[in-house]
C-alpha cells in the first residue's frame, strides 16, 4: 500500500478510494507511517490528532473530490475545534477555539481527512521556520542543513518529503511560493479575496494574507482551490468573478501571451547565477511555446522599497495586535516571543493611527503602480528567492530590531525581493519548480499575472508543466526516502 501512496498525488489518491481500490484508514495509515519515519528529522508536523481523523473517517466522509485523502493544516489560520493551534509561538502555544473557519469548512466538505498541523514561524512573519515552540528548526527535505522556507514551512516539508500529498498553507508576503521554492513544489497564491478568510478575520495584514495550499501537482492546486474558493459572507470585498474554474483554466492552451522576465530584482539588482539560469530557462521554454518574450528591467519607478516599509509597519502592528489579544491585558513575558516579535511590538508602538493608514495608502498606491506597469506585458517571470534555499539559522527570528529583519542588509526581502509585491498589489502568483541546482536544491520560477488572472496564470502554468513536467525530479527525492542525509 505503501508504494501506491507515495505514487499519487491528491487526486490520484482520491481516485483510488473512490474505486474501492484501498480505503481511507489504509491511505491514513501510510501518512502516519510516513510522519513516524520522517518528522523526527523534519521537525514539520505538530499537533498530531489522529483520533479525530479516524472518527471523521468512521462518521463517513463527504463525496467531495478529494474523499480519503490526508491533509495537514497549517499551525496558524484555518481554525477548527478539533484541531488546537501554537500559532508559532510560545505564547499562544494549545490555543483552542470555539469555532470552524469557513476555509476549514470548506476543506473538510472537499472529503480531506486532517490529521496534523504543520510548524510555522511565530504569527506566521519570515521565510524560515525556526519558531522555539517546536523546540528545533523546521528542515528542507532536500538538505537538512537548509530552510523549507516560511511561514508555510512545515507543510512544504512534509508534501515535499511524501508525508502527504497536499497540504494547507497560508501567504502574507510569498508564505506559499517561498517554500514551495524552498522544496521543488508548486505554490499558488490566488488574487486578493478569492478564498475565505472568515469568520472572525474579514482581512488579514491589510488584505494582504490570504489562504493557500503546497502540493506536488498542479492539478492537486487546481481542486484545491476551486473546492475553497468563494468570499465569506460578509466579506469586505471580493475578487473578481472567475469565467470558469481552475481545473478547467488548466486544459485551456493559452492565447499568445506577452510575457516578459527579469533576472534582476524589482529595484534592479541582480540575483543569484542559479535564479537568473532559472529565469532565462522558463523564459526560452515560453518562446518555444509561441509566446512573446523580452526581458525587462525596473529600476525603483515602481517604489518598491517605500511599499516594503510600509507592508513591515502594517505587519509589526498585526503582530503586536496578536500579542495584545492573546495577553487579555496581562503583562507580556519576553520570553514568550521570538526576537523579532518583540521588534514587531517596538516598532508598532512608533506607527500612529495615521500612520497605519498611510502605510495601507501606500500599498494600496504601490498596487496601481503595479497594475499600470501590467498594461505593458501579461505575465512578469522572476525568480522566486534571489538565491538558493539558505542554510537554517541565517534568517533566525532572533532580531529585535524588526525594521532592520526585513528591509536591513542581508535582511528578508534581500532574500525574498518579489514575493512581497504581489500581496501588496493582490495580484495572482505562483511559484512553479522549474529548475533544481547543481547541488540539488530547488530553484522556483515565480509568474505574476494582472489582478483577477488567475484563469490565465493557471493555463500557463499547466502549459509550462506539460512541456518541462517536474514529478520526476520530486519522487526521486520521495523515493530516496524522502530526505537527502
Amino acid at each position: 500500500m505503501i508504494g501506491s501512496y507515495l505514487e499519487q498525488d491528491a487526486t490520484g489518491l482520491a481516485a483510488l478510494v473512490a474505486q474501492g481500490k484501498v480505503t481511507a484508514s489504509e491511505v491514513l495509515d501510510c501518512a502516519l507511517e510516513r510522519v513516524a519515519a520522517l518528522n523526527p528529522h523534519l521537525n514539520a508536523v505538530v499537533h498530531l490528532r489522529e483520533d479525530v481523523a479516524r472518527g471523521m473517517i468512521a462518521e463517513g466522509l463527504p463525496e467531495g473530490p478529494f474523499r480519503g485523502v490526508p491533509f495537514l493544516l497549517k499551525d496558524l489560520g484555518a481554525e477548527a475545534m478539533d484541531f488546537p493551534t501554537h500559532n508559532g509561538s510560545r505564547l499562544t502555544a494549545d490555543t483552542t477555539w470555539r469555532y470552524d473557519s469557513e476555509l476549514y469548512l470548506r476543506m473538510k466538505r472537499a472529503g480531506l481527512v486532517p490529521f496534523g498541523r504543520t510548524a510555522a514561524p511565530e504569527f506566521g512573519v519570515g521565510p524560515v521556520t525556526e519558531a522555539q515552540v517546536y523546540g528545533a528548526p523546521t528542515r528542507n527535505p532536500w538538505n537538512l542543513g537548509h530552510t523549507p522556507g516560511g511561514s508555510s514551512g512545515g507543510a512544504a516539508a512534509a508534501v515535499a518529503a511524501g508525508i502527504v500529498p497536499a497540504a494547507h498553507g497560508s501567504d502574507g508576503g510569498g508564505s506559499v511560493r517561498i517554500p514551495a521554492a524552498s522544496c521543488g513544489l508548486v505554490g499558488f497564491k490566488p488574487t486578493r479575496a478569492r478564498l475565505p478568510d472568515g469568520p472572525m478575520a474579514g482581512e488579514g495584514w491589510a488584505g494582504m494574507a490570504v489562504d493557500g495550499f503546497l502540493t506536488r501537482s498542479l492539478r492537486d492546486t487546481a481542486a484545491l482551490l476551486d473546492a475553497s474558493a468563494g468570499a465569506d459572507l460578509g466579506a469586505p470585498y471580493r475578487a473578481p468573478p472567475m469565467r470558469g474554474s481552475y481545473v478547467e483554466a488548466m486544459a485551456r492552451k493559452p492565447e499568445v501571451l506577452r510575457v516578459r522576465f527579469s533576472t534582476h530584482t524589482l529595484t534592479g539588482e541582480p540575483v543569484h547565477s542559479d535564479c537568473a539560469d532559472a529565469v532565462r530557462k522558463t523564459a526560452m521554454l515560453c518562446e518555444g511555446l509561441g509566446h512573446d518574450v523580452e526581458e525587462v528591467n525596473f529600476s525603483n519607478e515602481l517604489g518598491v522599497e517605500a511599499m516594503m516599509i510600509a507592508w513591515t509597519r502594517i505587519v509589526a502592528c498585526g503582530s503586536a495586535l496578536t500579542v495584545r489579544g492573546a495577553l487579555n491585558g496581562a503583562a507580556l513575558d519576553p520570553s514568550l516571543v521570538e526576537g523579532i516579535t518583540r521588534g514587531a511590538i517596538t516598532l508598532a508602538e512608533t506607527v500612529s493611527g495615521a500612520d497605519y493608514l498611510a502605510a495601507v495608502n501606500e500599498i494600496h498606491a504601490f498596487g496601481r503602480r503595479m497594475e499600470r506597469a501590467f498594461l505593458d506585458f501579461d505575465v512578469l517571470v522572476t525568480p522566486t528567492l534571489a538565491e538558493p534555499p539558505i542554510e537554517i539559522g541565517r534568517l533566525k527570528p532572533d532580531n529585535e530590531d524588526f525594521l532592520d529583519y526585513r528591509t536591513g542588509p542581508g535582511g528578508v526581502f534581500e532574500y525574498s525581493p518579489y514575493t512581497a509585491a504581489f500581496n501588496a498589489s493582490g495580484q495572482p502568483a505562483v511559484s512553479l519548480p522549474m529548475h533544481w541546482n547543481t547541488a540539488d536544491l530547488p530553484i522556483g520560477v515565480h509568474l505574476a499575472a494582472s489582478f483577477g488572472e488567475d484563469e490565465m496564470l493557471m493555463a500557463l502554468s499547466a502549459q509550462l508543466n506539460d512541456a518541462a513536467p517536474w514529478r520526476d525530479k520530486q519522487h526521486a527525492l520521495i523515493e530516496r526516502g524522502g530526505i537527502w542525509t
